[in-house]
Formats: structure tokens, C-alpha cells, sequence
């Protein structure tokens, strides 16, 4: 697949990186599994957290530890929910442990379906499996009757092989275009409620998720 890293700000710049080789993410002679990269990932933010790293120092990291699991563990990508009647898109939990922080999830959206503007109060790492996402993102410029203003900086399509990362206050808003569905792998990270927001730009508001 195509390989592309992306990092996109708080300030709603979306940067390009080179992406790992896909032969050093390979594990030849040890059978990796789910628990191990959940392992990983513990002992890989543990680690952040204790040397004191920026989320701009362990994206990187984490983009490469996605990639890491999508290349040893096949049946990941394969795991699609399936969207109802009711709903133009729909979520999987592949993991979910009472206390556990984290959430790691595929998503699937049909053709023309979009979500609001907002952030995720967290990082966030997503590998698009299949399809092509619009991303279209924004920056909050706080004015003195809004503080949370957000102007438009840019838009940019992901398909299959893009994997995406956002700081914790990167604003953004997806669509879904294309004739097929997009699938996505979501990786979040604990998200802090106080800082979630969806916005409204045309009514210069932003409400807490």
C-alpha cells in the first residue's frame, strides 16, 4: 500500500512525513499479536510520560506502531462493523477493558456522510483501510466575543495506506467521498472532557461533546 505519515496541529496544519519501511516493521520469528502491541503501547507512553515527551515527540511513535500492527496482525483490518439502516456510520471496539484509557476501534462511513467540526480532546492516530476521507481543518482564533472562533486553513484526502495523527486540540471535520465506504483504524488516546468540542462556525459557538 501507499505509505504516507501525516501530523496535524493545533493550529490546523497538516505536515507530511516519510512513513517506516514496511520490511522493519515486519516480525519474522515471533507471532505478534493484539496483546503485544497493546503492551507496546503501554510501556511507549509510559516511557513519554516519564521522560517528559510532547505529543509532536511520540506521534511519530505511535503512527509507526499502528503501521506495525495493521502489517502483523491481518485479521485488524479485516474486523469492519457493519453500517445499519439507521446510521451512515458505525464503530467497532477491538479492545474494551473496565479502567482502560484508551480506545482502539475500525469505523466505517458510507459515501457522502460527514461529522461535525471538532477535536478529540486527545491524540489520535487514524489508518485509512479502505476509501478516501476528506479532511477539511481549522484553527481556533479567539476574538473578544468568541473565544473559541475557528477559521478554515486547509483540506487534504487520505486513502488507503495514509495513516494521520492529531495533537489533542487539532480541529477537523470528515467526509466521506468516493463511491465506497472509507474504513478507518482509530487509535485514541485518554481523552480530557474539558477540552472536547464540537463548533459551529456560522453561529461562532462550540459546545462540549
Amino acid at each position: 500500500m501507499p505509505q504516507q505519515d501525516w501530523l496535524v496541529q493545533d493550529d490546523g496544519q497538516c505536515l507530511s512525513f516519510p512513513s517506516p519501511r514496511q520490511w522493519d516493521l515486519l516480525t519474522p520469528t515471533t507471532s505478534y499479536r493484539l496483546h503485544r502491541f497493546l503492551t507496546e503501547l503501554d510501556d511507549l507512553l509510559n516511557q513519554a510520560e516519564i521522560t517528559g515527551q510532547t505529543e509532536m515527540e511520540y506521534l511519530p511513535s505511535l503512527r509507526r506502531l499502528v503501521r506495525k500492527l495493521l502489517l502483523n496482525v491481518y485479521w485488524v483490518s479485516q474486523d469492519i462493523p457493519t453500517a445499519s439502516p439507521n446510521s451512515d456510520t458505525e464503530v467497532k471496539l477491538l479492545y474494551d477493558e473496565p479502567g482502560y484509557p484508551l480506545t482502539l476501534q475500525t469505523e466505517i462511513m458510507l459515501p457522502g456522510t460527514s461529522t461535525t467540526i471538532h477535536n478529540h480532546g486527545t491524540w489520535g492516530v487514524v489508518a485509512t483501510l479502505q476509501g478516501q476521507q476528506k479532511n477539511t481543518f481549522w484553527k481556533c482564533i479567539p476574538t473578544p466575543e468568541c473565544s473559541q472562533h475557528i477559521e478554515k486553513v486547509d483540506e487534504k484526502v487520505f486513502q488507503l495506506g495514509d495513516v494521520i495523527s492529531f495533537t489533542t486540540e487539532a480541529i477537523h471535520c470528515v467526509e466521506a467521498i468516493g463511491n465506497e465506504p472509507t474504513v478507518t483504524l482509530n487509535l485514541y488516546g485518554d481523552t480530557n472532557a474539558s477540552k472536547r468540542f464540537k463548533f459551529d462556525p456560522r453561529n461562532d459557538q462550540a459546545y462540549h461533546f
